[in-house]
């Protein structure tokens, strides 16, 4: 079966969360994306904030995720739960793997940004879940930390987003 490389640097990092939305998902290994920074404002229809990739130009920065391979016939699916076209576009990028190996991976970038939004609780506990997952460079996990999250309006959704990680807590 044909699959597809692709880079998650939010809440897909989290093996638990791309599996729940994509079963085929299988990691291939941390990795970084220079020229970009991590940024959490991209307007997502429930009224937060969603991770973003800033295309930055300087190559000091940097944005660490997670390579993944996903069964092409699967896609569609991703794209589903990423709001491709409705806020996120997609685009192939040259990421960096541990070795310095240079691979094209698929990934999704903001169209709709709005800064004075932020996240949910929930949705900054999937990114760090994944970051810590993976072993990122302990300043990445720091600075995802440091971002200030807000209470979800239906504390409903916090546990049911959550609830994928009670098998493994």
């Amino acid at each position: 079966m044909s699959t597809l490389v692709y880079f998650a640097y939010g809440s897909n990092m989290s093996s638990a969360r791309i599996r729940h939305r994509v079963n085929s998902a299988s990691v291939v290994s941390a990795a970084h994306l220079p020229e970009h920074r991590l940024r959490f404002h991209k307007k997502s229809i429930d009224g937060s904030a969603k991770c973003d990739i800033e295309h930055t130009n300087r190559p000091s920065d940097r944005v660490y995720g997670v390579v993944y391979t996903i069964h092409r016939s699967e896609k569609r699916l991703l794209d589903a739960c990423e709001g491709l076209g409705n806020g996120y576009e997609e685009k192939d990028v040259g990421i960096y793997l541990p070795d310095g190996k240079v691979i094209t991976a698929n990934t999704y970038y903001a169209t709709h940004i709005d800064p004075s939004l932020r996240p949910y609780h929930w949705y900054k506990e999937h990114v760090l879940r994944g970051a810590r997952e993976h072993a990122l460079p302990g300043n990445h996990i720091a600075m995802i930390e440091a971002i200030e999250s807000v209470a979800d309006p239906d504390p409903s959704n916090h546990t049911a987003e959550l609830s994928i990680y009670c098998e493994l807590d």
